[in-house]
């Protein structure tokens, strides 16, 4: 009797339904990234859960990079900064119905500190549950980035029904506006509206995600009309789809930028004068111009004008002059060989950089840098593999270099990234056998004072100590592209890359 119900709603429902809304009902919104789905644990995939807005977390961002309300309505800090009280948004359903708790919450984040992400990096004491509609986290020591490390998408909020007992995601039952329909690994996950959802209902009903790890198949992708939305495209395929009436090119400048990073221990790099040098001989403003055709982004320094609390104004910046380079090396006894590589001690000045196609640009700028640093007398050899190839020779210290686009906003606040890749151990995505007490220390104050003058002061620092040692080399400032098709409207691409923004948009009639 129940289904027969349902069927007749379904029927009227039709009835009263115009023909273009019948149509939009069942069209799916296909968005497409490089990015394999490799599982269900926020620490490994919850990007991806988070930019289909499937999952969400207690914090979001908004586009002034500030902390704002999501699954917490609001909370507030101890004078001391160590005891800090959250206060759930009542009535969020997940996708399965049950009703979210605050047992729920410390479930989520107890088992996100347990992993590998970023809680693990927060002083937490103890998360507890206050009756069921609030949280308590007490730190043994102010953390001045808390809320950023609560938006991360390792701390996302999940229904009790994710998890195995012993605390590994089986499947992702969330709280966001769309929720999963089905999911094939590595390729594609799809997600249907979620109409229980506590905030303003999404328009476009379904939507997948397609994971496309060639550039030229998101490029083919995007003309073919088969994805509405395709993220990353390498600049020659920019310009083509530019010229393609049925798409419109967007390009937003993220805190994202292409460094690279140097391992301070491989002999022929051990002297810091050497990746002065190489900075001295990267043509940063040719590559931007006549590469990328983005003028704007040659680097000066490692945080571009976007991030207007680190960005120094005052730093000399990185100049592009290889007579200079020459003579550094020269001075530190590096002399021209039979084929005009430099040679000291009969050692080479030759080095792999790693690189990986995830970001189409990374190849081409490693092939230019490679052409750079043969004129100052450097072989550098480009090999181009997998992204997970960079934290792992960090790890088994085989990496010697390394050119890769890092995020800044990974944490939203820059501190998450900068403790991870500066740290005393260096980072995977950051320094290699370079430390400095000095920087450690700028970054230990800037997390725990609550003088805001004093943050200031110290972020300067950082940002001075990183452009006179180069324990990674700026080259390039990042900017993040998409096509998309004109049959979709409301689209926008989020400058801190947390959401594609799905449940804004609507189809075009």
């Amino acid at each position: 009797m129940k289904r027969a119900r349902m069927a007749l709603a379904a029927v009227a429902m039709s009835a009263i339904m115009s023909p273009f809304a019948l149509w939009a009902e069942d069209r799916t919104l296909t968005v497409v990234a490089p990015w394999e789905i490799k599982g269900f644990d926020p620490s490994v995939t919850g990007y991806a859960f988070t930019r289909m807005e499937v999952a969400e977390t207690l914090i979001e961002i908004g586009d002034d990079g500030l902390p704002i309300p999501a699954l917490a309505a609001s909370w507030i800090v101890s004078e001391d900064g160590r005891t800090w009280r959250f206060d759930l948004r009542p009535n969020v359903t997940y996708h399965d119905g049950s009703r979210m708790t605050a047992a729920d919450v410390v479930h989520s984040l107890e088992i996100a500190r347990g992993k590998p992400g970023v809680l693990d990096k927060v002083p937490i004491e103890s998360i507890e549950a206050v009756g069921d509609a609030a949280v308590l986290i007490r730190l043994s020591s102010p953390f001045s980035p808390l809320l950023a490390f609560l938006a991360h998408t390792s701390a996302q909020i999940l229904a009790p029904a994710s998890y195995a007992a012993d605390g590994s995601v089986t499947q992702i039952v969330a709280t966001g506006p769309y929720r999963i329909v089905s999911v094939e690994p590595p390729q594609r996950f799809t997600m249907e509206r979620f109409d229980g959802y506590w905030g303003e209902k999404p328009e476009i009903a379904r939507t997948m995600f397609l994971a496309a790890g060639r550039g030229e198949t998101r490029t083919l992708l995007a003309e073919s009309g088969d994805a509405q939305i395709v993220f990353n495209l390498d600049p020659a395929s920019l310009q083509r789809l530019a010229g393609n009436d049925r798409l419109e090119v967007r390009a937003v400048p993220l805190p994202r930028v292409i460094t690279m990073k140097v391992n301070a221990a491989y002999p022929p790099l051990a002297d810091a004068q050497v990746p002065r040098a190489l900075s001295l001989a990267m043509d940063r403003q040719g590559i931007a111009s006549a590469l990328l055709r983005q003028p704007d982004v040659a680097a000066s320094q490692l945080f571009p004008p976007g991030m207007a609390a680190w960005h120094n104004p005052d730093l000399a910046p990185l100049t592009h002059d290889p007579e200079r380079a020459r003579k550094i090396l020269a001075g530190l006894g590096w002399m021209p060989g039979a084929d005009g590589i430099l040679e000291k001690d009969g050692v080479r000045l030759a080095f792999t950089i790693r690189t990986y196609p995830d970001r189409p640009e990374l190849p081409l700028v490693a092939t230019a840098l490679e052409d750079q640093f043969r004129e100052i007398g450097v072989d550098a050899t480009i090999a181009v593999g997998n992204s997970g190839d960079i934290p792992a020779g960090h790890q088994d210290g085989t990496l010697e270099a390394a050119l890769i686009a890092r995020n800044f906003s990974l944490v939203p606040d820059p501190l998450g990234t900068l403790m991870q890749d500066f740290g005393a151990e260096g980072g995977d995505w950051g320094a290699m056998n370079w430390k400095s007490d000095a920087l450690i220390a700028a970054i230990d104050t800037v997390l725990t004072t609550g003088d805001a003058e004093l943050a200031e002061e110290q972020r300067r620092v950082i940002a001075r100590i990183l452009q006179d040692e180069l324990p990674v080399i700026p080259v390039v400032w990042y900017v993040q592209t998409a096509a998309v098709s004109k049959d979709v409207e409301n689209f926008s691409i989020d400058p801190f890359e947390r959401s594609y923004r799905l449940s804004r948009m609507r189809w075009a009639r």
